[in-house]
Order: structure tokens, then sequence, then C-alpha cells
């Protein structure tokens, strides 16, 4: 009697999910029947003609932004720069453009060391004007992506083929031409590589990308063969990238079949556990690997499966939360794009979901350890579900003037530099080079004769206190005490240069090192001044305090 149940039981939950699949494939047929009618009354009756592609594609973009910041869809002509973000190739000069307020153009803002564009000579700033003849006019009131994009397409091209570049430079009288032959671009994922001292040799990642384990296997034997016995992994600011790598890489510090991420999600058939596949290189050598809130995606797997296992001491800052799994789902037909479409989650070993809870204005939001779950280390560490991944060792990041933000956003800086190298053929080493004195101050005068202009938290907090004081009342009891506020928080634009002089001097010198030395000269800059740096190598060069961070119930 009880097997009839049961089988009786079966047969209702069958036939209620196949009603809800009904109930669900109806209601969706509706809905598009209602969008398909409401465009062909808008298409035949709207005032304007409407331009098919762009409302439709903006009705597209809108439905994704209501799911999660990476379901995305790549039209027919963006599906180059799909497969660069994976397999990080393409055929072009090899540099960076950004958009330039002030000149209402794209210019050159870093081309990559030891590539077509800066082995012709291309420099940071330089104003692009005009490609293969044809001028590159104004972005005027154009959007500036898609302005952006278009110049970017127009450098891109078929390898062996030449591109001819007129720029305008800071300094020059005249625009200067450039020829330049385009090749394929394969940007190196292990950035920056070198010993830092008898023992700690340091490896930064850029990305995730097709050979990324492989690199960094390479990367670790060069070390080894120098004398490295401690390494310093650099996931900062590394967005991820493929989760294949990612499994490799784990690999290359954990044992054989170690599990190092599941994904789950609404398709059971699809879900998957991914275990190293090869013997490991090292599980010894002490690892430290350092995190920010820009570490994502595949760099978070790598990070917390290592933290999992007890393999490796976290430090920085908590990462991002990008625990979701995207597969590209080709649309077909004419035009049809791709889908970039999130299907599930990243779990790693001890059960964490990488995800964080929930997204406002696509930033991430991370759970305070009161509402998180409990995990557990390999060894029994106590670790938290609480969105990304929260590194073993804190290093808190200075909370920066509205000064600084404004100065980064800015396009004064890029000028700076530009008008710079104009007056200095050479700097110092990367190690050494400093503003004197004198050319701080100099930077200061270059940002007042450009009218630099900045809004302090403080007069915007104070402004709103007086409002609110005037309509509870209380604004002329407290005119004195308002009067003085403000002749505190009047801006002082020279007292600020002072105040900030640390943090204005971690903006412009780098760029400045970036423009002479290309990235390694930004990396060795960081190495020296950035407080995670300086915690990370005092773990890693005691061995107890490696130890103490490592052992089991901490």
């Amino acid at each position: 009697m009880q097997r009839i149940s049961l089988t009786l039981l079966a047969i209702v939950l069958s036939f209620s999910a196949l009603a809800q699949t009904r109930h669900s494939n109806h209601e969706t047929a509706k809905h598009l029947d209602i969008f398909n009618r409401l465009y062909k009354e808008l298409d035949l009756n709207y005032v304007d003609t409407l331009a098919a592609k762009d409302v439709i594609e903006d009705a597209i973009y809108y439905m994704l932004e209501q799911l999660d910041p990476y379901t995305t869809y790549y039209p027919e002509e963006e599906q180059d720069d799909l497969r660069q973000m994976t397999t990080g190739k393409y055929a072009g000069v090899g540099s960076l453009i950004s958009y330039h307020k002030g000149h209402d153009r794209c210019i050159i803002s870093e081309p990559y060391a030891n590539m077509p564009a800066a082995e012709v000579g291309l420099r940071c700033g330089d104003v692009i004007l005009a490609i293969d003849g044809i001028e590159m006019p104004k972005c005027g009131k154009r959007n500036i992506r898609a302005y952006s994009d278009s110049v970017s397409t127009a450098m891109r091209g078929e390898p062996g083929t030449q591109l001819r570049i007129r720029v305008e430079r800071y300094g020059e009288a005249k625009p200067l031409d450039f020829t330049i032959t385009r090749r394929i671009i394969q940007l190196p994922t292990v950035d920056f590589c070198r010993m830092l001292n008898d023992s700690v040799g340091i490896l930064s990642l850029s990305a995730f990308r097709e050979n990324t384990a492989q690199e960094v296997r390479q990367a670790i034997l060069n070390l080894k063969k120098q004398g490295m016995r401690r390494l310093l992994l650099d996931l900062r600011g590394n967005g991820g990238g493929l989760l294949s790598e990612a499994v490799q890489l784990v690999g290359l510090f954990v044992p054989l079949k170690s599990e190092v991420v599941s994904t789950r999600g609404k398709l059971a058939y699809k879900n998957q556990t991914f275990r190293t596949a090869a013997l490991p290189l090292d599980q010894q050598m002490p690892l430290v690997i350092l995190t920010d809130f820009s570490t994502a995606s595949a760099a978070e797997i790598t990070a917390g499966a290592l933290q999992d296992y007890d393999r490796a001491v976290i430090v920085g800052q908590r990462t991002y939360g990008k625990g979701l799994v995207q597969e590209p789902r080709e649309l077909g037909g004419v035009g049809g794009g791709v889908l970039k479409v999130t299907t599930s989650k990243y779990y790693i070993p001890s059960g964490r979901c990488v995800q964080a809870y929930e997204f406002e204005n696509g930033t991430p939001r991370h759970l305070p350890d009161s509402l998180s779950k409990v995990f557990h280390t390999k060894a029994g560490r106590e670790v938290r579900d609480c969105g990304g991944i929260a590194p073993d060792i804190v290093v808190k990041e200075d909370s920066l003037p509205n000064l600084i933000t404004y100065l980064m956003l800015s396009d004064l800086v890029g000028d700076y530099v530009a008008r710079y190298r104009t007056t200095h053929p050479s700097i110092a080493a990367p190690e050494q080079f400093r503003l004197t004195d004198a050319e701080y101050a100099d930077f200061i005068a270059f940002l007042k004769a450009e009218h630099f202009t900045y809004d302090r938290q403080s007069s915007h907090t104070l402004k709103l206190l007086r409002t609110i004081a005037e309509r509870e009342g209380y604004a002329e009891q407290a005119k004195e005490q308002f009067e003085a506020l403000e002749s505190i928080f009047t801006r002082n634009e020279d007292y600020d240069y002072r105040l900030w002089e640390k943090q204005i001097r971690a903006v412009i010198e780098p760029a400045i090192l970036t423009d002479y030395y290309y990235q390694r000269g930004a990396k060795e800059y960081d190495l020296r001044t950035n407080p995670t740096v300086a915690r990370a190598l005092e773990i890693l060069c005691s061995d107890a305090d490696y130890r103490a961070v490592l052992a089991p119930g901490r």
C-alpha cells in the first residue's frame, strides 16, 4: 500500500511540474507576443522612424541589467571583444586608448612594452587625429563609448598590415606621423616577475587566459633557479577569466586530484566538480597571495581554494565576490550575436559560495560576519561565506579625500605626464624615482593653472547640516557655530596639497613611471610604497608568523 501511495505521489508531482512548465511557457509566449505587437504598433504609428537595431538592443540590455552584471549580450560586430576577453589575443598595435574630454578626442593612454605602438615611439597622451589618412573627427554629441570603439576598431586589422596614424603631441608644433605594422597582440598574464631578495620571488597575474597556468609554472621554475624559496603571488586587480586555468594553477601547489571548485545551477546535469589533473610543482614552499576588491572570479577561486587547503596565507582586502559562472550561447540566425549567460554558481572546497549576496548599482554587497555561515578549512580554521574571499590578514586601505578621487578621474595627470616627458628625456630607475620637492611644487602649480577643482566632503556635510538646521528652526541659534565651522572648512588648496602630498604623489609618480618604463615602472613603485606588500613580506619572511596564521583552529 505504501509503495502504491509513493507511486501516486510521484505521478502527481510529475503532472504538477509539467503543469507548472506549461504555465511558464504560456506566460513567456504571451508576453513575447505582447512585446512583438507593441513594437509593430510603434513601428507603424510612431511620429519618427524607429531604428530597429538600437531600440531592440536597448530593450535587450535593459532586460539583462535586471539579472546580474555578468549576463551580457554581444552583437555580431562585438564578438571579437568576447574572444579577446578569453584568449587575450587580438590583431592591432598594442596600446590602450581612452577618451580625453579636453581634446574631445581619443588619446594613446598606455602603449604596452615591446609592442608595435611602443616600438615606433607612440607615447601616453598622444592625441589621435587621423588613421590611414582618414580624419578622426571630434566626438561632439556622440556617445563616448561608441566613439572610442570606432577609433579602436580603426586601429585593428589583419596581422602584417600597416597602419598610418597622425597624432598631436604636447610640445610639438606640428602633428607627428607614424607607420605601424599590425601583429597578433598576445597580452601576457604574468605581467611582473622577479626576485625581491635572496629567497623571495614575486609573480603578478593580470588575468586568467589561455596558457596562464603554464606561464605561471615556467615563471616559478625560472625564479627557483635564482634561489626562490618563498613566493608572493599578486592577484590584486585580477578580474579572473578561464576557470580551467584557475584549476590548473591551484594544481601547482596541492596534491593530484584535489577538488578546486564545483559549479551548481538550475540544470543538475550541468553541475560539475573540477579537480587537479597533474602532479603538483611544489606543495611545501611558503606562499602568500595578495588580494583586493578588484580580485574576482577565477582569481577568487584560486585564492579561496588555496586558503581552504591551508596552502597559502591571504593578505590584503576582501575580494569582489564574483561567484557566477557564464556560458556563451550563440543565438543563431542572421546577426544573432552571442549571449553570455549566467548558468550556475561557484563553490570552493570548504563549501563556501564565492558570490556576493546581492548587487546595488552593479556593486557587490557583502554579508556581515554575524549573518554568515561558518565553514572550515582542511586544518579546521574557521572561514565564512560573506561573499568574496576574506583575507587571513586584513590590511585596511587608507581612506582618501575627494581631492584624490577627482584627480584620478581628471585628464590632468596624463596631461602633466606628457608635459613632463618633454623636459625629462630620462629619469631614475623605478626603484629610486621620486619627484623632487621642486617638481612636486611644479605639478601643483600646473593643477592651479589648469583650474583643477574638487569638492570637499566636509563642506558638503556642513552645507547639509545647515539646511537641516534651517528646516528644524535651529539655524539662528547655531549661527556662530556654523560660521566658525565654515571658516575652518573653507577650501584652502595650499593646505590640502600639503596635507595630502603623500597620496597625491602616489597618483602622479607611478603615472610618470608608466610612461617611461611601462607596467614594470608602476609595479616597482607599488612594491616599495604599498603597505599591503610590506605586511605580506613580513608574514612570508617569518616562518613562525606564517605557521601561526595557518595553525589549526585559528
